[in-house]
């Protein structure tokens, strides 16, 4: 909770500071390498985490970030200048902040205790349920009607700022998901090493960092537009590979899907911020920006424990499916081939068989949330159609 609650404010804080501080031909240039850290970061984080936890203790994985904090409030101290005194600060509006929070907990406890818990056959999933749905009703109906909202929902009339946000979602879902999937995937039907998996996801990292270095040199010289259909493309290809993955699938085409999927991670930050900033009042960045991150983490955040969901329960409806042809009638059992270790009329043989089919039944789990990954690239594309591009006053540099 600590580290969330000190934590979440540091992305849209730095964000808006390099929003207000580059306009016009810079602005591009200045977030695509604001991006390489947010979009690096988190694929160097799996490898250094894998190696420690192997090499020393999984404890000393929360020391790391200790000198990169220091070195960041050395900068900040020195590089970062205070705002000027208001003459009025706002006041925070507590009954949109306690009301939004606990309407997002609820779905959160939903999501991540309701496979667990048998969903609405328990008294806790009901209850979560109907604390979201009223909270959430309190939240929406105090924001349209105060003077000062905690998230004013009036800021999405404005079409780019409501396009960018909608597609942030949708970048949310998709760009921590397969770094979480992929090393429990690799781990339990493949035995990979937990430094091995984080290496393997650390080459999308490689392919973030190439595509983002061909944004600061380019990002002002292209179609927004252009830029997502090739940023969620690279999404949606990797999507199809890892559709097609099985329990002995090669860790070539791991890495091979991890790499496009970072590919197209690198061209998406630096459209999402200037499409959704375009029209923006700058006077209301830093709230623009909060709103923006928000969508962003909570979307992401949903995403993940949805897709567990989705691998949690096919892997028992299939596991269910798979072992009831576990029975000494079965004549494919009771060939040469299968005899041995799968000997139906052996405990030790029908411990090996349900393992086995244990194993086929998680595969076929991440099977069916990797076509969910797919599917879900393809709703940002309308959302790309309705783009206004360029905007108003928009000078591309050449």
């Amino acid at each position: 909770v600590l580290q969330s609650a000190f934590g979440s404010p540091i992305t849209p804080i730095s964000q808006s500071v390099v929003i207000d501080e580059f306009t016009g031909e810079k602005r591009g240039a200045a977030v695509a390498i604001y991006s390489m850290g947010v979009g690096v970061a988190p694929t160097i984080a799996p490898l250094l985490g894998g190696y420690v936890s192997e090499e020393i203790s999984w404890r000393w994985i929360f020391f790391i970030l200790l000198p990169v904090a220091f070195v960041a409030l050395v900068g900040v101290l020195m590089f970062i200048k205070p705002d000027a005194p208001r003459e009025e600060r706002p006041k925070l509006d507590w009954t949109g902040f306690l009301s939004l929070s606990i309407a997002i907990a609820c779905v959160q406890l939903m999501l991540d205790r309701g496979e667990r818990a048998d969903w609405f056959d328990s008294i806790e999933i009901i209850l979560e349920f109907s604390f979201a749905i009223l909270f959430g009703w309190v939240f929406l109906v105090h924001s349209l009607t105060t003077d000062r909202p905690f998230l004013d929902p009036r800021l999405l009339l404005e079409r780019n700022f409501a396009l960018g946000i909608a597609i942030a979602g949708v970048f949310g879902m998709l760009f921590v998901t397969p770094m979480v999937l992929m090393p429990a995937m690799l781990q339990q039907l493949r035995d990979v090493p937990d430094f091995t998996a984080g290496l393997l996801i650390a080459v999308r990292g490689v392919g973030t960092l190439l595509s983002q270095l061909i944004m600061i040199f380019f990002a002002h010289r292209w179609d927004a537009r252009l830029l997502f259909l090739i940023g969620f493309a690279a999404h949606t290809y990797a999507g199809l590979m890892m559709a097609d993955f099985g329990m002995n699938v090669p860790l070539s085409n791991v890495v091979w899907a991890m790499a496009i999927q970072g590919f197209g991670v690198g061209f998406l930050w630096v459209p999402m911020t200037l499409v959704t900033f375009s029209n923006f009042d700058p006077r209301r960045s830093a709230e623009g920006m909060t709103l923006f991150h928000f969508v962003r983490s909570i979307a992401s955040s949903y995403y993940i424990s949805a897709s567990f969901v989705v691998v949690f329960h096919t892997q028992k409806i299939s596991y269910s499916e798979l072992v009831q042809w576990i029975n000494p009638f079965n004549d494919r059992l009771n060939m040469e081939a299968a005899m041995g270790g799968w000997n139906t009329e052996s405990v030790a043989g029908l411990t090996s068989i349900a393992g086995e089919a244990a194993r086929q039944a998680t595969a076929i789990g991440y099977i069916n949330v990797f076509h969910l990954f797919l599917w879900s690239s393809l709703l940002v594309y309308p959302l790309i159609a309705l783009i206004v591009w360029p905007p108003k006053g928009y000078r591309p540099r050449t």
